[in-house]
């Protein structure tokens, strides 16, 4: 097994090595700068997504995502007094 464990002390410093640069580059401004640029342009395009979404089926005459959201929560506040009462109702007995 020498040839197992020279392999693995050499593998074991390449990837401590490529870690440290790695590391190095993902902090570097040249790296953050641009990637930062990125994800706003994507969040704005997603945002503008969601909203030209929300539009056309509000257009249609359909629920939005928003609609079907308060929706199913009005649901959840329901059966949850739904749960409660038949609670009381049990503890009250016949």
């Amino acid at each position: 097994m020498l040839g197992w464990d020279l392999w693995k002390k050499g593998f074991d410093a390449w990837e401590n090595a490529t870690a440290q640069y790695a590391e190095k580059l993902m902090k570097s401004p040249l790296v953050l700068t641009p990637g930062g640029a990125m994800l706003s342009a994507a969040m704005k395009l997603k945002a503008a997504s969601d909203k030209t979404a929300a539009t056309f089926w509000g257009n249609l005459g359909l629920p939005t995502k928003r609609d079907q959201e308060r929706t199913l929560h009005a649901l959840n506040q329901i059966q949850s007094r739904l749960l409660d009462l038949e609670e009381r109702l049990a503890d009250k007995g016949p």
